[in-house]
């Protein structure tokens, strides 16, 4: 930008996920002329292929073996419950497409300038825009100014080295959000949160599930009692789970009946395992590539772009917030990111971001939801606990909806009773983890948690009950 020159805008937010909206649309309520520019959809993966599809999936899953189940509920169904996969399919797509035709209204809504096209630096705060016509054809280009700009390109799935996604054998998550298909057998390798989901909701649609995790336990960066009861809870629903599970990607064959490869835990006998398809779970890459980086100060570490806790960068006037920065990767985290980002931008001092306060959600059957520090986190970190846990199966209202499994823990500080982590496994609970998350940023100890009286009948009673636990005053058990 020229000296002494005016910007096009107050604000350039690059890439339109939920970290780039947020912030885009945040800042033109604080008054900023914002540019939001992305090449494809408003609403990025979270939306079109990831957090969106995914959940309409998993509940039409959880519908249909809930359904099962009818006759324990006095419900009487003419003939077996089936499904229509496609179908199933097409409702995915339509949620989809609702969410974004909202969103694309809330950018008229908000005056903020959409520009289709791809980003890159040719200077800290000048952008170079490669236009990109609706059927997706190049349309010229158009060079950008701001005071300031924000990173948000999100990530990509990656796989590992040697096995190569062919979407048809050796498949990602992006495939099962974008197609139709149902295989009869998967091997998932990687039980975080996205490859416990995909198990979960392909087991309840009658898929024989192989769960594999090189770590020694499934969602691992639950704590290790949440983990331990999905695990037991998936293996007693007739899913194979293989933790510490070592194969090598040479021995994985594909043909046209299907994957093999032989696998096992580690120290013991490797078997060959043969499935229809290889779903490859194995985390993300940040898309920081041919952004014209290079053309700024900012420092990236392994790909991620480095910021501190208001999402600055080594560059002044660029900042980056979402998967681009990783850490957590989660959609209402980057949406948290980008609203820091912009109070920021504007001099209002927010707070730093405080990553042990962002709520966790998973969408198994059972689900599992967390804020805070585990208690493995509290022993490395040299912190005196004390803690309390409390099971679904005494929680009235789980009995009769007729999913007991489960339970909630409260971890709190030996000395303050400050709560310092929450972890719920169970119906219901990434809903019920918000309370937990208000909870930790109202600093309340496990005391107050238990003592706000939560409703009868109802799931979150088993919140407040672990939270009295916590000092062995629980009342229904």
């Amino acid at each position: 930008m020229a000296a002494g020159s005016s910007p096009d805008f107050d604000l350039i937010v690059i890439g339109a996920g939920t970290g780039g909206y947020t912030a885009a649309f945040r800042a033109a309520q604080l008054g900023m002329n914002v540019a939001l520019v992305d090449s494809g959809k408003i609403g990025g993966t979270c939306l079109h292929i990831g957090c969106i599809p995914t959940k309409a999936l998993l509940e039409s899953a959880e519908f249909y073996a809930r359904l099962k189940k009818a006759k324990e509920f006095g419900i009487v169904l003419d003939g077996r419950p089936g499904f229509d996969y496609k179908a199933i399919a097409a409702r995915r797509d339509a949620v989809v497409k609702r969410m974004w035709t909202g969103l694309r209204g809330l950018v008229d809504k908000n005056k903020v300038t959409w520009i289709a096209g791809r980003a890159r630096f040719e200077g800290p705060t000048t952008i170079r825009v490669a236009l990109v016509a609706e059927d997706g054809s190049a349309a010229g280009e158009r060079v950008i100014t701001a005071r300031d700009v924000i990173i948000a390109t999100g990530s990509r799935v990656k796989s590992l080295p040697g096995l190569v996604p062919d979407g048809h054998r050796i498949i990602t998550s992006d495939d099962v959000t974008t197609k139709a298909e149902l295989p009869k057998s998967i091997a998932i390798i990687g039980a975080g949160a996205v490859g416990s989901e995909f198990a979960s909701l392909f087991h309840d649609l009658g898929v024989a599930v192989t769960l594999l995790e090189y770590l020694p336990g499934i969602v691992p960066l639950e704590d290790k009692d949440a983990g331990a009861a999905l695990e037991r809870s998936f293996t007693r629903r007739g899913i194979k789970v293989i933790t510490r599970a070592r194969f090598d990607a040479a021995s994985v064959k594909v043909s046209e009946a299907g994957v093999s490869l032989v696998v096992g835990p580690d120290g013991a006998a490797a078997e060959e395992l043969r499935v229809e398809q290889l779903l490859v779970a194995t985390g993300r890459a940040p898309n920081t590539e041919n952004l014209g980086l290079e053309a700024t100060l900012v420092e990236l570490d392994r790909g991620f772009v480095k910021v501190d806790g208001w999402m600055r960068t080594a560059q002044p006037h660029v900042y980056a917030i979402g998967d681009a920065i990783g850490g957590l990767m989660l959609a209402h985290v980057a949406a948290h990111e980008g609203i820091v980002a912009v109070h920021e931008i504007a001099g209002e001092s927010p707070e730093a971001i405080d990553y042990d306060h962002q709520p966790r959600a998973t969408y198994t059957h059972p689900q599992v939801a967390s804020i805070g520090l585990t208690e493995q986190q509290c022993v490395e970190r040299g912190i005196a606990i004390k803690k309390g846990v409390f099971n679904f199966a005494a929680v009235g209202k789980a009995v009769i909806i007729g999913e007991t499994e489960g339970f909630a823990k409260v971890v709190a500080d030996a000395t303050t009773d400050e709560v310092l982590g929450v972890h719920l496994v169970g119906p219901g609970v990434t809903d019920l983890i918000a309370e937990a998350a208000l909870g930790m940023t109202l600093e309340a100890t496990a005391w107050e948690i238990g003592a706000a009286t939560h409703p009868h009948p109802t799931l979150a009673e088993v919140l407040g009950e672990a939270a009295m636990a916590v000092a062995g005053r629980q009342i229904n058990a």
